[in-house]
């Protein structure tokens, strides 16, 4: 027998029991399926057998699940695809980037791709979730893995397993269609009641539900600009034969990295004089605003696009939006209590649209400093007047948030969004959720500049994509350019940095499952010294060693 301890409760099993069958016996308890369980601190699926272990229950609206659900999602999606179409007239079909709180994928091959094969597709996929097909996971030797995929026509992940340190893989089944994904799985297909499939551009979205609502599709909300960066950088990463992690590795073994390096870099540079040639040509703008989600690089990006904009003959110069904190006794509070710093009524922005509107008149004003030491607003002598020439680079989260800057004239402004929107994959069905590689980057810089553990970052990080998605999101296609700030080989510089913070997570702590899965992502790469990174580059923000003051 097995004794389980779930919560307050201490319950006996025999042996050969399954979770699925605990899982049975206490899901009235949840208003969502149960999905995995965690045992002693470790997910397992629910297929595995039952032993002494504290138990905990994860569902959809936890993370581990979500995650779950969504690779089972698009395991059903691919098995409905092929069945629909036909293996032998598909030659790929990539799950390209997340838009529109969906999947964009992206097939070609011997077909059309018409709202009538999708539909055809959604209701064969309904069809595998009426059978409860199980959805089968077995291990193979990592060369069969290769040889298995070069038969199927998936090279992307036979390209990846050339670089698997670990002699066998798992490969997951539905009905006999087998693929590869790194991560856990629900026990069936009946477990995915929830998506659909919306055509969109030259391919189409697989929509599937959040953790805030597992039961419910969010509306599909198009994002015309986001996919414009999106696509620019998943097509630069075609040309240059760089969609996946394994064809990084293959550039890394051959020692082309250096070269990589300098590629990249180079097309940074080439966007930034672009955004720089833009606000020129308006000949009106006063103020360049920035906004992005955390460790998107915007104080970086805010110097090298000064540099750009000096050398066209503008003179930039930087405002900080903290400045127009309200005194901290005057600070909104979130639901906890605590000061919401991220609230948009932490800012005066009286006080900041009469500054800005006397500056576009060409008044002098004297700019505020914040003083977060006492939490109040102080002068200091800081007095400015605009010039003919002179153009303020403001960074803040509210910057393209219309009501930020409502007194300002829409013509005088110029708003960027930023962020690291990674063009790279695993493969092809595998994509990198731009998250981890900002979370990556958050974690590396906090230990180096305030001696944050990885754990309190990983703790701190779901109230910190909250403020995203409320602040920062929701405005974005409001910007009149956007910067993908993610370097294409930057992962494998920050895999050097991370892993010793990530490997420090004590194994009986919340953090530790996603510290184990940061692991497992970064075990896909190659490391790579930084010493060839130039001094300006964005990543230097993170990693130390900037000539800018960052």
């Amino acid at each position: 027998m097995a004794q389980v301890r779930i919560g307050n409760e201490v319950r006996e099993y025999p042996e050969g029991t399954t979770w699925l069958e605990v899982a049975g016996e206490y899901q009235h308890f949840y208003e969502n399926d149960i999905l995995l369980v965690r045992v002693n601190g470790k997910l397992q699926e629910l297929h595995k057998h039952v032993r002494d272990c504290n138990l905990t229950f994860i569902t959809a609206r936890d993370k581990p699940g979500m995650s779950a659900y969504q690779r089972s999602a698009s395991l059903l999606m691919l098995k409905a695809f092929y069945d629909v179409v036909g293996a032998e007239r598909v030659r790929k079909v990539s799950v390209d980037f997340s838009i529109g709180k969906g999947f964009f994928v992206e097939p070609s091959g011997d077909f059309e791709l018409t709202p009538e094969l999708l539909n055809q597709v959604k209701a064969k996929m309904r069809e595998y979730v009426e059978e409860a097909i199980p959805i089968m996971k077995r291990s193979v030797h990592t060369d069969d893995a290769v040889e298995l995929f070069h038969r199927h026509g998936m090279y992307d992940k036979a390209r990846l397993f050339n670089y698997r340190r670990v002699s066998r893989v798992n490969i997951y089944s539905i009905g006999g269609f087998e693929d590869y994904y790194y991560g856990y799985m629900v026990q069936n297909t009946g477990y995915i009641r929830y998506f659909d499939l919306i055509p969109y551009h030259y391919g189409f979205v697989l929509m599937m539900p959040q953790m805030s609502d597992p039961k419910k599709l969010p509306d599909f909300e198009p994002q015309e600009k986001l996919f414009a960066t999106l696509t620019e950088s998943s097509l630069w990463g075609k040309r240059m034969d760089l969609e996946n992690v394994g064809a990084l590795n293959d550039r890394i073994a051959s020692g082309q990295m250096q070269r990589l390096i300098l590629v990249q870099e180079a097309l940074q540079e080439k966007r930034l004089a672009d955004i720089a040639a833009k606000i020129a040509e308006r000949g009106n703008v006063k103020f360049v605003m920035i906004a992005g989600p955390s460790s998107s690089g915007k104080t970086t990006f805010a110097h090298r696009l000064s540099v750009q904009l000096e050398a066209i003959g503008l003179k930039p110069h930087p405002i900080s939006v903290d400045n127009y904190f309200v005194d901290r006794v005057n600070s909104p509070r979130d639901e906890q209590g605590n000061y919401n710093y991220e609230a948009l009524e932490c800012l005066d922005l009286e006080q900041f649209n009469g500054d800005m509107l006397k500056l576009l008149a060409g008044e002098q004003v004297e700019l505020p400093y914040y003083n977060f030491k006492k939490g109040v607003r102080e002068y200091k002598g800081d007095f400015m007047r605009l010039g003919p020439t002179d153009i303020l680079v403001i960074e803040g989260i509210h910057c393209l948030n219309e009501k930020m800057s409502h007194a300002l004239p829409k013509e005088s402004k110029f708003k960027i969004y930023i962020s690291a929107l990674t063009q790279l994959n695993i493969d092809e069905h595998n994509r990198i959720p731009t998250t981890d590689g900002r979370l990556l980057r958050r974690m590396v810089r906090d230990a180096r500049t305030r001696g944050n553990p990885a754990r309190e970052t990983i703790r701190m990080w779901p109230s910190v994509r909250k403020g995203e998605e409320e602040n920062i999101f929701p405005f974005q296609e409001e910007a009149d350019a956007m910067f993908n700030s993610a370097l294409i080989y930057e992962l494998a510089i920050l895999k050097q940095y991370a892993e010793p913070l990530l490997f420090g997570i004590p194994k009986d702590c919340d953090e530790y499952l996603e510290a184990k899965r940061l692991l497992k992502f970064l075990d896909y790469f190659l490391g790579v010294s930084s010493e060839d990174i130039p001094k300006n580059s964005i990543l230097r923000e993170f990693i130390g060693g900037s000539c800018l003051n960052v």
